[in-house]
């Protein structure tokens, strides 16, 4: 099957689902950094999801009924452009080379859209997304309902259809799962490059550039997200992204990085320490996470909960804390009353795929949705210790994350980022090896 294939199959399910009406799907637009200077440019998820189309000022419509439809609107060529800013498809190359039914330029949408959309039942489009394009559709139904004398009808129901897409993006295609494993596999080689590098004396920074430089030698076009390299203390933040502090002997660097290959992202983490050889400290919190994720790694498997993978991560995770005599209490107590949150305070994953949140519920109708075959997510528990009082001194300062990658199958799970280093013996045989 080739990719336009994967995109036209796409958007056959989501036709055969709305079975009548209009629907918009608009791609992201140009943002800029400072004056002059935008940021790289990167698409709408749903959008390229639908179409695989990569270039701004871009929109996807899609006229469910008997005959449908896919048009595309997007630039027209334009030579001088091209020279500052490189190759624009144009309509024309844009429809052979996307496989939609037709393309226009997308300055004809506002002549374009209140006609296709007059007699339509329902709109389908992303109310909220964008304050602008809801005021822009907005007008265009205001059109349509000011011909209403003439017997024209406007869409009687707007229908949010990021509902669908969600459903239908938690699932990945054979398409979708070789970039996420070629991704997986990139961000694996990294990490490997970052533990090398990594020394005492060195800074979050250098490591940083380590590993952006392996994703780029590698193909992959951006990070996923801004990577975490968080050496001592700053490894207790779980969202610190300053990167600037050097290195010290004798502490461990959390490193969270992930790259995004052909809009697909993968999210890692590793834990090391800077001068390769755990502490007694150390190496007994961070084989306690590893525990619990294996413990939590053996959860995920169709029919279980989504919830389930966390809560056998939490068993482990408070029964170290016990007996480490960071919490105190049976272990029902410490779960009950919470009190492992001290340690550890965010979920055990989320859904992984064009976003490193992914797009998806997590509850069906209040309840934990259960996990199914072809669903990806992060297995990613943590124990992040702060200097307090009643916490024993060993342990100050340590923060522990290990994170990977995984693909529900038809018996169990795969990690399909498994390729990244993770046990005592092979880190502490990497770091500081370059």
């Amino acid at each position: 099957m080739t990719d336009t294939k994967v995109y036209a199959a796409r958007r056959a399910a989501l036709l055969a689902q709305m079975q009548s009406g209009i629907a918009i799907v608009p791609t992201a637009p140009e943002r800029l950094r400072n004056r002059d200077s935008a940021y790289p440019y990167r698409f709408d998820s749903y959008f390229y999801y639908l179409c695989g189309f990569q270039e701004p000022e871009a929109v996807l419509v899609l006229l469910a009924g008997a005959q449908p439809q896919s048009l595309l609107f997007c630039r027209e060529k334009n030579l001088e452009r091209e020279i500052w800013d490189g190759l624009r498809f144009g309509p024309e190359a844009a429809r052979i080379a996307f496989g939609v039914d037709a393309a226009h330029p997308v300055g004809e949408l506002d002549e374009k859209l209140p006609a296709l959309m007059a007699n339509q039942p329902a709109l389908y489009y992303a109310p909220g997304m964008d304050s602008d394009w809801d005021a822009r559709i907005m007008r265009w139904l205001n059109l349509v309902r000011a011909q209403s004398r003439t017997g024209v009808s406007a869409p009687q129901r707007i229908v949010d259809v990021r509902a669908a897409l969600d459903e239908m993006r938690l699932f990945k295609d054979a398409h979708e799962l070789d970039l996420m494993r070629r991704a997986a596999a990139i961000s694996a080689r990294a990490h490997e490059r970052a533990m090398r590098a990594t020394r005492p004396g060195r800074m979050e920074y250098e490591i940083e550039a380590e590993l952006m430089y392996e994703f780029r030698r590698r193909g992959a076009q951006f990070p996923a997200y801004w990577p975490i390299v968080a050496g001592g203390a700053n490894a207790c933040v779980l969202h610190y992204n300053d990167n600037g502090a050097p290195l010290h002997d004798g502490a461990l660097l959390l490193i969270d990085a992930g790259c995004e290959l052909d809009g697909y992202a993968s999210d890692i983490t590793r834990t090391f320490p800077v001068n390769g050889k755990f502490s007694g400290a150390q190496k007994d919190v961070y084989e306690l996470v590893l525990a619990a994720q294996g413990s939590a790694i053996g959860a995920t498997r169709p029919g279980a909960a989504w919830d389930t993978p966390h809560e056998a991560a939490v068993r482990v995770l408070a029964q170290g804390m016990i007996d480490f005599g960071l919490c105190q209490g049976s272990l029902d107590q410490v779960i009950e009353t919470g009190d492992y949150k001290r340690y550890y305070m965010h979920r055990t994953g989320h859904w992984l795929g064009l976003d490193v949140h992914d797009a998806g519920e997590y509850k069906l109708e209040g309840k934990w949705r259960p996990l199914e075959e072809g669903m990806t997510l992060t297995v990613e528990p943590g124990c992040y210790i702060r200097p307090a009082a009643g916490v024993p001194e060993a342990y100050w300062n340590i923060g522990v994350r290990i994170e990977d990658d995984v693909l529900v199958t038809a018996n169990g799970c795969d990690v399909i980022s498994a390729e990244t280093p993770k046990s005592v013996a092979d880190i502490e045989a990497l770091v500081g090896k370059d």
